[in-house]
């Protein structure tokens, strides 16, 4: 078997980070800048110290915050009109996943204008051209789109959302700096941890997992198990933390994909419009005891990263140890746990499973999945 592993090219970390935005421009010759935000990261004052910094450095840039959580295919396409109209040959994008996701989607398109639909870039696109350069520098410990090779559209025609991958798309630089993840609210922080966690889980137990991989994952779930609720307390250490933990899984689970319970994610966040943090958290148990049938001896080295000695436990008893500490994860960080608290109608479960079932990420799950798993799996969760 053939193990790929793509990652990205240049990473800064740690507090003030982003003073390496201006000479990383400069040296790399861009002249014109399109800085991709939103209106929330705006108005909180976090992108302004991002604009701060391209100011002390001279840079031309020009501003598209516009962009929106889930972003949608109209959002994008307006943001791909800025790009133009600005005449940028560089993106910065400072935002968590959507902006991130947004401004790769608006990258692609502007090399790959044959793409500009946008829908025929799901799943694994044939596009020729890399990206515009972008730099990414996230403002969330979550979804690790500064170094992955996805990012996810939203169509809300089809209420779907559209899981793209490509290599193409990865940033030329990120610069994880976490002043701008530590002012979140704590329950952005919570969520986004959440998601970052699913990444570490999924990963390590999907059919692509290999060692590289194995080492990122582990490593992940480690940290994002210690640090997460001191994070969401605030504790500045832990938010360094988890700036590194978040970037960490990302380089494990681009590289390998993830499963059911971001399919299943992807379909609440369509359809409910529920953040994709929560709705990870909300599936990663019932998921997890699912699949441990088939990945039972992943449990137990999950088991380990969660700082629990698994010795003497049959491979069932270390399941559910690996369920009963992630619900215990949940429950310290006040998280919903049931379909119903999201308003969820079971008219939709028929929909909620066809459309999880030829999601991108149901490929990779560990155990092979049918439509009536997905409701018994749905139903369950109510």
């Amino acid at each position: 078997m053939v193990n790929r592993i793509i990652l990205n090219e240049t990473s800064y970390f740690g507090s003030g980070a982003r003073e390496k935005l201006v000479p990383e421009i400069q040296k790399r010759g861009f002249q014109k800048i399109l800085l991709v935000t939103d209106e929330t990261l705006m108005n909180c004052g976090v992108t302004q110290k991002v604009i701060d910094t391209l100011k002390a450095g001279n840079i031309d840039f020009e501003i598209f915050d516009q962009i929106k959580p889930d972003p949608s295919i109209d959002n994008v396409k307006a943001g791909i009109e800025a790009c133009k109209k600005a005449q940028a040959d560089c993106l910065v994008a400072v935002g968590g996943g959507s902006v991130i996701d947004s401004a790769k989607c608006i990258g692609i398109v502007m090399e790959n204008p044959e793409f500009s639909d946008i829908r025929s870039l799901e799943g694994t696109a044939n596009t020729k051209k890399r990206s515009l350069p972008l730099i990414a520098l996230p403002t969330t410990s979550g979804t690790a789109a500064e170094v992955t090779i996805n990012y996810v559209i939203t169509d809300p025609e089809y209420e779907v959302k559209r899981v793209c991958v490509d290599p193409n798309d990865i940033p030329v630089l990120a610069i994880i700096d976490t002043d701008l993840m530590a002012e979140a609210p704590r329950n952005t922080i919570a969520a986004t941890g959440m998601d970052a966690l699913t990444h570490a889980m999924e990963g390590y137990i999907t059919k692509g997992h290999w060692v590289m991989s194995d080492m990122f994952h582990h490593k992940a779930m480690e940290m994002i198990y210690e640090n997460l609720p001191k994070a969401v307390n605030k504790e500045r250490e832990a938010i360094d933390n988890m700036g590194v933990a978040q970037y960490i899984a990302g380089m494990g689970f681009s590289n390998v994909g993830l499963g059911i319970v971001h399919s299943l994610a992807h379909q609440l966040g369509a359809l409910y419009h529920v953040p994709h943090g929560f709705a990870c958290a909300l599936f990663l148990p019932y998921v997890l005891k699912w699949n441990g049938t088939v990945a039972k001896e992943r449990y137990r080295e999950i088991a380990r990263a969660f700082k629990e000695n698994p010795d003497g436990l049959s491979d069932d008893e270390c399941v559910d140890l690996v369920v009963k500490k992630v619900r215990d994860l949940e429950q310290t960080l006040n998280l919903k746990t049931h379909l119903r608290e999201y308003g969820v109608k079971e008219e939709d479960f028929e929909k909620f499973a066809e459309k999880a079932l030829i999601d991108p990420c149901t490929s990779g799950n560990p155990r092979e999945v049918t439509k009536e798993d997905l409701l018994e799996i749905i139903k369950e969760a109510y």
